[in-house]
Order: structure tokens, then sequence, then C-alpha cells
């Protein structure tokens, strides 16, 4: 049998979008898993660089709780792109192909220009959401950045009651806005070689078309990251790796073939 990954398509037209039903998410976690299982120390490499970002961030911003948080969103917001390498050992897996470790580690060359857009878009997003969030902070404490310590304390007792709520009402906005175009973005540019518009516009069509799929799959994804949040990002090297891969199994269910067209330049 021919393994060989196909090289990525050039031209065709918007692809088809299917729709799935609202427990579709669950099968894309069970698919993600046996990837893992089936490529165990190659997902745990990408797993372990979650914890270890996950852990840094933590140690080198643990009395600066505004940043923790602004940096900890920041890692969510880029998540799709650090998880490249695990949608290109799904694909691997889907061909039939042994696994291929340091493919999956410059997987993103199959189309660089779409998907360093697609990480700029994403970066600026980023940035607007830290100075949103240090502006909420400076509203609201005026005694000064609170210590983790102390932000925790907050949460518990429910003190500053409009702080939390706005914090996490802004960020949930952001979140929901990079979710929305982030679903299938990144796998749709690494398989097909589009541009970031496209990938964005297939994300957006995506959740409209399958919004309870779409909110179960969002949920799904906040608890296992809070899981692997809440482990002190141990949980991160399991729960990180089996995400990625299922998203590229969400991205094969949701995003059908497209036409290919011919090239304007042959006569």
């Amino acid at each position: 049998m021919n393994t060989e990954i196909p090289a990525p398509q050039t031209h065709f037209t918007f692809p088809e979008i299917r729709r799935v039903s609202a427990l579709q998410p669950l099968s894309w976690l069970a698919r993600g898993w046996a990837d893992f299982a089936a490529r165990p120390f190659a997902s745990l490499f990408y797993g372990v660089c979650f914890f270890a970002m996950g852990a840094l961030l933590g140690a080198a911003f643990r009395f600066a709780v505004n940043y923790t948080s602004t940096l900890a969103m920041g890692f969510m917001l880029a998540g799709p792109f650090l998880a490249i390498g695990l949608y290109e050992l799904s694909r691997q897996r889907e061909l039939g192909a042994p696994p291929d470790f340091w493919r999956s580690l410059v997987a993103w060359r199959d189309n660089p220009g779409g998907i360093g857009i697609y990480v700029l878009i994403l970066t600026i997003v980023f940035l607007v959401w830290a100075r949103a969030s240090l502006v909420t902070f400076a509203l609201f404490e005026s005694r000064g950045m609170p210590t983790w310590e102390a932000f925790i304390e907050q949460l518990l007792s429910l003190q500053n009651v409009s702080f939390v709520m706005t914090f996490f009402g802004v960020g949930l906005a952001f979140a929901a806005l990079v979710f929305a175009f982030s679903v299938v973005s990144i796998p749709f540019l690494l398989d097909r070689r589009a541009d970031a518009v496209t990938a964005a516009a297939v994300s957006v069509t995506a959740l409209l078309r399958n919004p309870a799929a779409m909110l179960v799959w969002a949920a799904l994804i906040v608890v296992l990251i809070g899981v692997g949040l809440l482990t002190f990002f141990l949980g991160l090297m399991l729960t990180g790796p089996v995400i990625g891969h299922a998203t590229w199994h969400a991205y094969r269910d949701l995003v059908g073939p497209s036409v290919d067209l011919p090239d304007a330049s042959i006569t």
C-alpha cells in the first residue's frame, strides 16, 4: 500500500461543510485518544512541551496574577498552532503511513504563508486581550496588582464579584472569538494550501452549521484544559495531545472535499 503523504491541494472552491450530531465531539476525543495511544512517544513530546510552557509561565509570574492569567489565556489562544505537529501525526496515521516525528516538527512548511498569517492574526488578538486584561485589573485593583493567592481568595470568597465577572466576561468574549475562527483552521491550512481568510471562513461556517456540537466541543476543551491547569500543568501532558489529535478528526468530520479548479495560467 502506498503510504506516501500527498501534497496539499492548491486549487479549490469553498469546501462542503457537513453537519454532525451534538455528541460527535465525544467520537473526536475517542479517536484522538486512539491516535495518542498509537503514537505515544511522539504525542508525549508535545504534551511535555505544553507542560513545560505552563510550568515556566506559572513559576515566572507566580506573584503577578495579572500576567499569569493573561499568559494562560494566550496559551489557550495559541493552542491550535502549537498542535500542528499533533495534526500531522494524526494525518500520518489516517493515511496508514509510519510515524514520522521529524516531519511533524516541520509540518508548517506545507503551507508557511497561510499558517504564518494565521499565527499573526492570533498574535494580534492575544495582544489586544493582554491589554484588555491589564486594563481590567487596573480599573478594579486600586491597591495594586494582587498576588496569585489573593486572586484565588477573591474567587473562592466571592469578593469583588464585579471584577471577577468583568475579567472572565472579557476573557470569554475573546476566547469565543478565537474559538470561532480556530475550530478547524489550522488542520485545514495544513491539509490544503489555502489562505488564512478562507480557513477562518471555513471554521466560522462549521460553527454556524453545528452550534450544538460546537458548544459541546468547546465545553470539553475547557474541561480538559482546566484539568491540566488545576493539576499544576501536569495534566496537559495528556489532555493537550488528545485535544490536538481530536481536532484533526473534528476537521475531517466537518469539512468535506473541495473541487479542484483548473489553473488559470494553463491555456
